[in-house]
């Protein structure tokens, strides 16, 4: 069995540069593949779909001169994290780069959810990406190297009425983003909170099948995946702690950060009743 101090030797020793993506086989955690692959970092690509996966993992290996590993895996399993670093360990492709992208979102009132759904988010938004963190952290300090990028949302920063459980599971990230980044300050690493808002992925088009109105939406509130990514990309690579890809959603954020609660949440509710 390898011990801690072996994988990091084993990983200073071979310069490796592989970034970890959960999520990688749809929307942002796809387009974040691709900044990574384009910027020449082998690749462990992590989502439920294999098809998917494999078919993005041959494009980029022709495109660009990385490697590509592909893992099937429901992180949505509570012990899906742990077998999954331990597949890494015994293959030696400890990631320099952790991306936590894999998530889920419902739309709809609280008590019209059956409880299974709420557990869902929770198991993936926060359970999943704590998990991932737990394991993989610890050996990047001890290597004293290594790069975090978690996907949170703008629904980090506000109540959101009919998204209550899936914004409330991405105030977890950021704030966990926010807290670790202090914690982790000189150690060589890392932890960046993309925090993008409405993007056009394929999550947008099933949230627009469940509510029409959201298809009423102005062309301006809409994010590029390939921008959104883009951006996340250099934010996690400059070791920024948030970013909020768009104008719009940057002042959105401002405001929500100097607003009273109160105030906040009456807005939110005046906002969600009209959709």
């Amino acid at each position: 069995m390898l011990t801690l101090d072996v994988l990091v030797a084993l990983t200073v020793n071979t310069k490796l540069s592989i970034a970890l993506v959960t999520g990688a086989s749809s929307g942002i955690g796809e387009e974040l593949a691709r900044c990574f692959a384009r910027a020449g970092h082998d690749l462990v690509l992590v989502a439920r779909s294999a098809d998917k996966l494999q078919t993005l993992a041959r494009e980029l290996q022709a495109q660009h001169p990385i490697k590509a590993l592909v893992l099937a895996i429901d992180l949505a399993d509570p012990e899906s994290p742990a077998r999954l670093a331990a597949r890494l360990k015994r293959r030696q492709r400890v990631p320099d780069i952790l991306v936590n992208c894999a998530g889920v979102l419902a739309q709809g009132p609280f008590t019209g959810m059956k409880p299974d759904g709420h557990q869902a988010i929770i198991d993936l938004n926060i359970s999943a990406l704590t998990g991932m963190l737990s394991h993989f952290l610890p050996l990047m300090t001890a290597r004293r190297s290594g790069r975090v990028l978690n996907v949170a949302s703008i629904a980090a920063f506000q109540p959101v009425p009919m998204l209550a459980t899936y914004a409330a599971s991405k105030a977890y990230v950021l704030s966990l983003t926010e807290s670790l980044s202090q914690e982790l300050k000189g150690s060589g690493v890392s932890v960046t909170a993309l925090c993008p808002g409405i993007t056009a992925t394929q999550m947008l088009s099933s949230a627009t099948q469940a509510n029409q109105q959201l298809s009423a939406l102005p062309d301006f509130l809409i994010g590029n995946v390939e921008e959104v990514a883009r951006q996340g990309f250099e934010a996690c690579m400059r070791g920024d702690v948030i970013c909020v890809p768009g104008v719009f959603n940057r002042a959105a954020m401002i405001a929500s950060r100097s607003t009273p609660k109160w105030l906040l949440r009456q807005v939110s509710g005046l906002l969600s009743r009209k959709l």
